[in-house]
């Protein structure tokens, strides 16, 4: 990933390792890799890959951060906390064009049809949020959402690890499944620790995802058990834009069940996901894959 803005400006590569520094979990190569080290696909396809996938995350979150108006990620400030609009726009796009370039450095039309297919899904999705998401209480909404917004590409990236490998269609569509669910539980863990987390640990101000006119799972359940709720019925006038109602209805959502039905239902697609490893050989990177989608819902940021 250090290795793409080599030959670039210098203020690329100093911010390159800007975004580099602050770190993450880096859950998405790690998925790339264990699946396809399990199904005997060739390690070197399997780093770029990794690298690829996880240089279009750190893409999107760029343009997401600019987008939000965010100065703050995992604790550290943004880009767009240090850099001019037009400064980050090109620095996200540039990191977008050398993620399709190692896309295409695995050699594998299928896996860049698939990789493209992904981005233009998380770009249709972050303008459908733009547009149609803000104050709306609908769970089809959020569905197909947190799809886009994450779950796509899990998804991608455990797919595309088992087509690079000697394995059947079967096999891929079984990956697929696999880090779909983890996908949907991963941005479902997301938006509860929004509610629940340590504000120093999730790196971004409790409640943010409302403060933007996001109603996210833990909210959506909220306002079913409460539909009278002034907070909740402001949502869809723009209530998200006050301050004061949106953090009391924050609190409100904090005190009771919600966030907890919310856990539940990342648990069902935990489940999901480790059956989808039933048919899978016993081996090192099985147990881990096992071990990976239960953190997706034990993690505290």
């Amino acid at each position: 990933m250090r290795a793409q803005a080599d030959e670039a400006h210098s203020d690329l590569r100093a911010a390159l390792e800007h975004l580099l520094a602050a770190g993450g979990k880096r859950v998405r190569p790690t998925l790339g890799l264990l699946v396809g080290n399990m199904l005997g696909a060739p390690l070197e396809k399997l780093v770029t890959l990794g690298a690829a996938v996880e240089l279009l995350h750190t893409a999107t979150l760029v343009h997401d951060d600019l987008i939000d108006g965010a100065l703050l990620r995992r604790g550290m400030p943004t880009l767009n906390a240090r850099w001019s609009p037009p400064a980050t726009v090109l620095t996200g796009d540039f990191l977008f064009a050398r993620a399709a370039k190692l896309a295409a450095d695995t050699d594998h039309l299928p896996l860049m049809k698939l990789f493209s297919e992904t981005l233009a899904t998380i770009v249709n999705g972050e303008l459908t949020q733009m547009f149609t998401s803000r104050g709306l209480i609908n769970r089809e909404n959020y569905d197909k959402r947190i799809y886009a917004k994450t779950a796509s590409l899990f998804e991608m990236t455990s797919r595309a690890a088992a087509m690079v490998s000697p394995a059947d269609e079967t096999v891929i569509e079984s990956m697929r499944c696999f880090g779909y669910e983890i996908g949907v539980a991963f941005q479902i863990v997301d938006d509860i620790l929004d509610f629940t987390g340590d504000q120093n640990a999730v790196g971004k101000p409790l409640g943010s995802d409302l403060l933007n006119g996001l109603v996210t799972l833990p909210a959506i359940y909220y306002a079913e058990a409460n539909p009278e709720d002034p907070d909740v019925l402001s949502l869809p006038n723009g209530g998200w834009t006050n301050n004061e109602n949106m953090t009391r209805l924050v609190e409100n959502i904090r005190a009771t069940d919600a966030p907890k039905r919310a856990m539940n239902e990342a648990e069902g697609h935990i489940e999901s996901a480790l059956a989808s490893l039933d048919s899978m050989p016993s081996c090192a990177e099985r147990d881990a894959l096992e071990n990976l989608a239960k953190y997706i819902v034990d993690r505290k940021v």
